[in-house]
């Protein structure tokens, strides 16, 4: 019994110590790639800059006003039930979700939510300027109203306040810029590196060795999420210094978050290198996973008001998980709790694409 433990035991440490070799040969290889280094670093803090002067300026946005109302009401039906939804230089829209719209006004991504009826209800942000101007917009025009003779006075509006800080753009598409960047990186960075090992036989010579699959794979995805989450971490403390960037939930949360963001799509790309003999259709394949993600994940916009199908859609893609995640922490403050179904479905993805790259693996062309 006790030699077949030592046997256990010497084989278990050969095996880790394979897996270091194979780990550390493949940071090396990556930091000696001066070029891919470069990009990985440079570009996310040029987007960051690029975004950040584009939308230095926020005194030019126009007034947003959301009207609760069914979404068919079109603005000449507002117009003739008060006065207030004829004034120029304001974008009313009709919304039917309160609860919505009142977390957007809390973050002053609109100015004001009025309810038409009797009385008028309206909600502003006590910390909004904007707010104001158009509150005293409104009362004016209820005061015009009642000098007229065709209504009744101020008293039939109904206040309702929020609160809140301003959530600026930059702020809120800094985890999709660093999320791109990641993805990229995860994606390419196992695709096109396996593939490459394939075409030219150095998977070949791997398999005359005593290592496994599972331990080429697992050594790669490691030196693969060493590398993304060292450069991302920079790139995020680098980037909120330069925007100023508070983080109202936990920085520990918010890294566990991007470290199974990244592991889930480093293990999705191991669905393509574990198959695919050349570079040609491993860039193909990569890209047919990646567009969906840069398109329908919200990198640059929020998915609200997408189709209901595209919306769906999003939610089987593991950069949707992540940034929704990443934004609630970074944004909202929200705790482990809230972020839990998010962080559940990025290491269920994570263990079967895993388990799927390390049954589909094969050595040779």
């Amino acid at each position: 019994m006790a030699k077949q433990n030592q046997l256990i035991s010497k084989a278990l440490r050969a095996s880790i110590r394979r897996f270091l070799a194979v780990t550390k040969a493949r940071n090396i290889e990556f930091m000696r790639d001066k070029s891919a280094l470069g990009w990985n670093l440079f570009m996310p803090v040029l987007l960051v800059a690029g975004f950040a002067f584009i939308f230095s300026d926020q005194g030019s946005t126009q007034y947003k006003v959301a009207v609760i109302q069914p979404s068919a009401t079109s603005n000449t039906e507002l117009q003739s039930r008060h006065p207030f939804f004829k004034t120029k230089y304001i974008h009313f829209y009709t919304v039917e979700n309160l609860k919505l719209e009142l977390v957007k006004l809390s973050h002053h991504r609109l100015d004001m939510i009025i309810s038409p009826g009797k009385p008028v209800q309206y909600w502003i942000n006590n910390n909004s300027r904007a707010g104001y101007m158009l509150e005293q917009v409104l009362r004016a025009s209820v005061t015009n109203i009642t000098q007229s003779g065709e209504g009744s006075s101020t008293s039939s509006l109904k206040r309702e306040e929020v609160s809140g800080e301003q959530v600026r753009y930059i702020d809120w598409v800094l985890p999709g810029i660093l999320g791109m960047n990641m993805m990229l990186s995860c994606m390419f960075g196992i695709g096109f590196v396996i593939v490459r090992y394939r075409k030219m036989g150095v998977l070949k010579r791997f398999k005359a060795t005593p290592l496994s699959a599972l331990e080429f794979i697992t050594a790669q995805v490691t030196s693969r999420l060493m590398i993304i989450m060292t450069i991302t971490s920079l790139v995020f403390i680098g980037s909120s210094f330069f925007i100023g960037l508070q983080v109202k939930g936990s920085l520990l949360l918010l890294l566990l978050v991007f470290t199974l963001g990244a592991l889930s799509m480093i293990s999705m790309a191991l669905i393509v290198a574990a198959r695919a003999s050349s570079e040609e259709l491993a860039n193909g394949l990569l890209n047919l996973l990646t567009w969906p993600m840069l398109i329908f994940s919200g990198v640059w916009f929020s998915l609200e008001g997408l189709h209901p199908a595209a919306q769906l859609f999003s939610q089987i893609l593991p950069l949707t998980h992540m940034l929704e995640a990443a934004r609630a922490i970074i944004v909202d403050g929200k705790g482990l709790l809230d972020v839990a179904h998010h962080l559940i479905v990025l290491l269920t993805m994570s263990l079967v694409f895993i388990a799927g790259g390390s049954m589909m693996f094969r050595w040779e062309r």
